[in-house]
């Protein structure tokens, strides 16, 4: 296991993502007045570790992985689960500090749709470049968010955490990121 850790870089991945969201906690923590972060900065911060943790969705030879004798399925739903978690953990780990990332609700959704959309991506354009669409489409969506029905699906990420709009298209790319990839895998590259 731990060799199949290391060839996918998540010792590396770790590193990188949690130590981006202490720094941004660290620089909230410091600069500014108020205690809770604002809806643009949790949400950058997510799509931040989810674009650091996607390039362990695939090893350098995926040949290899397709041909093992092991049943990736549900190894593949375990990896993304465990990011789900890890993301999880950091960002709530926050509340009982001087500089608070939430609230749940938010973190918890923006984590599941956005994993689940690089999954997606994963599948179809392969883990180098899965973490493109997300990143886009949040920097998009944080900033410019719109209140309408419509525009609440299409800015899902920039929503409060009440959005019943935002919680449903979430949940729709949880699922079938999590499905997709669970089951094909990531994109061979050519």
């Amino acid at each position: 296991m731990t060799l199949h850790l290391r060839a996918r870089r998540v010792p590396l991945a770790l590193a990188a993502s949690v130590g981006g969201a202490a720094l941004i906690w660290a620089l909230w923590l410091a600069l500014a007045k108020e205690r809770d972060a604002i809806l643009l900065i949790v949400v950058l911060t997510i799509v931040l570790m989810v674009s650091v943790l996607s390039t362990t969705l695939a090893a350098p030879d995926e040949d290899l992985e397709r041909t093992a004798s092991l049943r990736w399925p549900w190894r593949r739903a375990l990896h993304l689960l465990a990011a789900l978690a890890l993301v999880l953990v950091v960002l709530l780990a926050t509340v009982p500090t001087g500089a608070r990332f939430g609230p749940a609700a938010l973190v918890l959704r923006d984590t599941a749709g956005l994993l689940g959309l690089t999954a997606l991506c994963a599948s179809v354009v392969g883990a180098a470049r899965a973490w493109f669409l997300p990143l886009g489409w949040t920097v998009v969506a944080a900033l410019f968010p719109q209140s309408s029905t419509w525009g609440a699906l299409a800015t899902w990420q920039g929503q409060p955490h009440t959005s019943r709009p935002a919680a449903v298209v979430a949940a729709v790319l949880a699922v079938a990121g999590l499905l997709t990839y669970a089951f094909l895998g990531s994109a061979r590259r050519d």
